[in-house]
This record gives structure tokens, C-alpha cells and sequence, in this order.
């Protein structure tokens, strides 16, 4: 009689094993991602805490040599926590799965254990990724939302401030835009707090570009910009950066679906948010350790998978969780740009 043998229990399918592996799936999702907006950091805890200093920057006297220093001022300091999301996803493989099954996309190769596993972690690798660009886009815009969209955290209450919202009058044929644009530029320099930027992004919605590029005002920079594009040989889409007004705006799409079915655009029709690029600190994005026993006090990582043998073997449990939280710890420079 041939042997036997459980093909879950080897080292290929151990929690260190296939976490390491659904973390190197690529990310297909992700535009905050690809801007380089956000920092990774790992917490052994389920809670961040950090203290909020303004920084305070001054102009340092010069000192006849020998004379005593001048004594550092520091910024006051508030402490500020805020409790980790848990996102756990899981999955089932049962022998059905491969049994007798043709691998996808061959001419007739058998579905193998390695294949199923790589195709069901693509899938649950692919649902982290847009729910952390969700995340990271209400971190963008300073109220950070739950699938649902109930509200986690919304920074601005946390931090006792109000979100300063521009209204960019492009109903208005004589709107000078380019005046709203140093205004909303000036805003966020004056707002850095201590921070250092290279530059101002907006990130928008179908409707607020199109209201943008069509007023009399910024209609032939937006032809030269799609023309020098064009000219040039660069295929890229006139939309993902037209510089202007010292901003750099872009047409996003994220979208997802929620639990009932419902597409959720993740920036508001006729609204647009703009921020700092090149950030220090700013933005992080925390990561908690995973919900298990071998996981305890250890560094947070991004995504955890493990697989668990039911009794008496009949399908595996496939677990995967990501524990993030994405914040913006400056909201006071997020802008809202509106055509009210």
C-alpha cells in the first residue's frame, strides 16, 4: 500500500511559510501605494501610540565663543492612540477542489494542491489590498471609513481641528483657478508644522477634473499638457498628472463593492483632496501582529496566512488577516476642494 502523507503538513504550508509567500504576491491595487505616500512600520501591540509634537522650528542666535548655549525649545507634545483594525479573511480547500480538476489556463495538467493554494491566495491577497487602499485613502482624506461605511476614525475630531475646504468656483467663468491653487498651496505650507514636502498632489473625481480642465481658465494648459504628452511619445494618460498651480492633480477611479453589493467610489462625486507629497512622518501606515499564538509580541507585518487541517482531514481552513492602520498624523494640512 503506497504511503500516505498529509501534503498540508510540511514546511511549504507553515504559518511562516505562507505568509511569507502572500506577501510577495504582487499588489495589483494600490494607487496611494505607487505615490510612495505612506511609510510601513510594524507594532508588537494592538493599540499605536504616539506623541503629537508640532515641532516647533526656530532661528538659532549666533553665540560670542565660549558663551553659554541657548536652551532648545521643544514643541508641546500630546499623546494620541488609536486602536488597531483587525481584518481577518478565510477561505476552505476540500479535496473537490483539485480532485480530478484541469489546472486553469493548460491543456489538460491536473489541478495540483500547489496550484489551488496559489489561486486562493491570490484572490484573499487581492481583498486585503483594496480594502487597505480604502484605508489609506480615508487617511488621505481624513476620515477613514469601515466597508460599511461607518466611521473609524475621523482625524480631525481626533486632534480637535476642522478640515479646511475650498470651494474652487469652477461654475464661475472668471474664477482665476490658478489664485485657488496658491491659496490651497500656501494653506498645507503654512500647515506642515515642522514637516518638510516636495510637492502638493490632489487626488479627484471624475467630475471635479472634468469641471477643472474645462473652465476657460485651465482649459488650453490642460490641451498644451495632453499635446506635450502626445508630442513626446509618452504614453501616458493626460489625466494621472496634469501639473498646474503649483498642484499636480489626477483623476482617481478606486472603486470597490461592499458586503451587499454595493460600488463604493472611494472619493466623493465633485470632490478632490489634496495633500503633501515627500512627507518625513506624516504619513504612516501601522501594522499589528496577527491573532495567533506564534504571533504574540512579535513585529507586525502586512498580511498572515496559515492553514488549518480539519480533524479528520476532509478540507483545509485557509486563514488570512491583515492588521492595519494608515494614518495621517498632520491632518491639519488636509485640504478639501469642492465645486459648491
Amino acid at each position: 500500500m503506497p504511503e500516505i502523507i498529509n501534503p498540508f503538513d510540511t514546511a511549504g504550508f507553515n504559518l511562516v511559510t505562507m505568509t511569507k509567500g502572500i506577501n510577495v504576491i504582487p499588489n495589483n491595487y494600490g494607487r496611494i501605494r505607487e505615490l510612495g505616500l505612506f511609510r510601513d512600520e510594524g507594532i508588537t501591540q494592538r493599540t499605536v501610540v504616539f506623541d503629537e509634537d508640532n515641532g516647533v522650528l526656530n532661528l538659532l542666535k549666533t553665540q560670542p565663543w565660549g558663551a553659554p548655549a541657548a536652551v532648545n525649545k521643544r514643541g508641546k507634545g500630546k499623546t494620541r492612540s488609536f486602536a488597531i483594525p483587525h481584518i481577518p479573511l478565510d477561505d476552505r480547500i476540500s479535496p473537490s477542489d483539485f480532485q480530478g480538476v484541469r489546472q486553469f489556463d493548460t491543456a489538460g495538467l491536473p489541478a495540483t494542491l500547489n496550484s489551488v493554494m496559489g489561486k486562493v491566495l491570490g484572490g484573499m491577497r487581492n481583498k486585503h489590498a483594496i480594502t487597505l487602499e480604502h484605508l489609506r485613502m480615508g487617511a488621505v482624506k481624513g476620515v477613514i471609513l469601515d466597508s460599511d461605511a461607518s466611521t473609524l476614525y475621523d482625524l480631525f475630531t481626533e486632534f480637535g481641528i476642522s478640515q479646511e475646504v475650498v470651494d474652487m468656483g469652477f461654475d464661475v467663468q472668471t474664477t482665476v483657478v490658478i489664485d485657488k491653487c496658491r491659496q490651497i498651496c500656501r494653506y498645507i505650507e503654512d500647515h506642515l508644522f515642522g514637516e518638510v514636502m516636495t510637492g502638493v498632489h490632489c487626488l479627484c473625481d471624475r467630475v471635479f477634473f472634468d469641471a477643472l480642465i474645462s473652465h476657460p481658465y485651465v482649459e488650453k494648459f490642460y490641451v498644451g499638457h495632453a499635446a506635450f504628452l502626445s508630442n513626446a511619445g509618452i504614453g501616458t494618460d493626460p489625466r494621472k498628472g496634469f501639473f498646474f498651480g503649483g498642484i499636480t492633480f489626477e483623476e482617481y477611479s478606486g472603486t470597490a463593492t461592499d458586503a451587499d453589493g454595493n460600488a463604493r467610489p472611494f472619493i466623493a462625486e465633485g470632490e478632490a483632496h489634496f495633500f503633501p507629497k515627500g512627507t518625513m512622518g506624516s504619513f504612516v501606515n501601522y501594522y499589528a501582529p496577527a491573532d495567533y499564538i506564534e504571533t504574540v509580541n512579535t513585529m507586525g507585518m502586512p498580511l498572515y496566512a496559515k492553514q488549518v487541517m480539519e480533524k479528520a482531514g476532509r478540507w483545509v481552513d485557509v486563514l488570512t488577516e491583515s492588521n492595519p492602520l494608515p494614518l495621517c498624523r498632520r491632518p491639519a494640512f488636509l485640504v478639501k476642494g469642492t465645486n459648491d
